[in-house]
Parts: structure tokens; C-alpha cells; sequence
């Protein structure tokens, strides 16, 4: 689970806190209660870079007959064509 911290302890803490973020621990800093922004070491990839789904998005296209492809040499190999 992710530490939050409120405001005034992050100013407190701070060299602690990045000393702990930059082991991987990160933390959310919190103002009146409320989460404002989240504390996460450099080399970890935030939430814009693990995104995947559609990240190819426009760079081909799948034909029509996709499902079909290679119907009749399939058919063939395994005795069901005429």
C-alpha cells in the first residue's frame, strides 16, 4: 500500500522521504486530506508509459478475411477438403 503523507510532513520529511522513493517506496502527498500528487522513484514507468492496449493503433490493418486466411491448405492437412 502507498504512504500518504500530508503536506506540512512532506516539507518536514522531505530528504526522507525521496531517500525512501528513490529505494522504490513511493507516497502520495496529500493536502487537507486530499491526494495531490504521488512521489515515485525515476526509473519507475508511471501510469502514461505502462499503458499498451492500442498502442499500435493506425500503423496496420488487419484484412477482412483474416479469419479465413490459409482456409484451403488447412482444410488439406487435415482431410476435410474435397
Amino acid at each position: 500500500m502507498v504512504q500518504t503523507v500530508n503536506i506540512h510532513d512532506a516539507k518536514t520529511h522531505l530528504s526522507r522521504l525521496v531517500e525512501r522513493a528513490s529505494k522504490g517506496e513511493a507516497f502520495i502527498i496529500a493536502k487537507a486530506g486530499k491526494p495531490m500528487v504521488k512521489v515515485v522513484p525515476l526509473d519507475q514507468p508511471g501510469a502514461a508509459e505502462t499503458r499498451r492496449l492500442g498502442f499500435m493503433s493506425g500503423q496496420f490493418v488487419v484484412p477482412d478475411d483474416f479469419d479465413r486466411m490459409g482456409e484451403t491448405e488447412i482444410e488439406h492437412l487435415f482431410g476435410m477438403g474435397s
